[in-house]
């Protein structure tokens, strides 16, 4: 008698009934597998490559434009002429 107690037995035997049955896309699958591994491994390199390019483009300080200093009067001859509004009285009448 055939004693499967124990897990590993499960396990070989998994292997073997897979080996019987799906033997001609075991290759396929271990080249679709192998693949999918590259592709992952130059994604996780093109991600550590990105974050080293951002550090190292917020470590260096921006240089801000330069500022335009604008004189008083300059302002005031853009703006046009403009009578002061009077202000209220306090009984509401101008």
């Amino acid at each position: 008698m055939v004693g499967l107690d124990s897990w590993w037995h499960w396990v070989v035997l998994a292997i073997v009934v897979a080996a019987l049955f799906f033997s001609n896309k075991l290759p396929d699958a271990a080249r679709s597998l192998g693949r999918s591994l590259r592709i992952f491994k130059t994604e996780i390199k093109g991600m550590k490559e990105d974050d080293q390019a951002r550090e190292a483009a917020a470590a260096e300080p921006k240089e801000l434009p330069a500022a335009e200093v604008i004189k008083r009067e300059e302002q005031a001859a853009d703006r046009p002429q403009t009578r002061p509004r009077p202000s209220p009285s306090p009984h509401g009448r101008p």
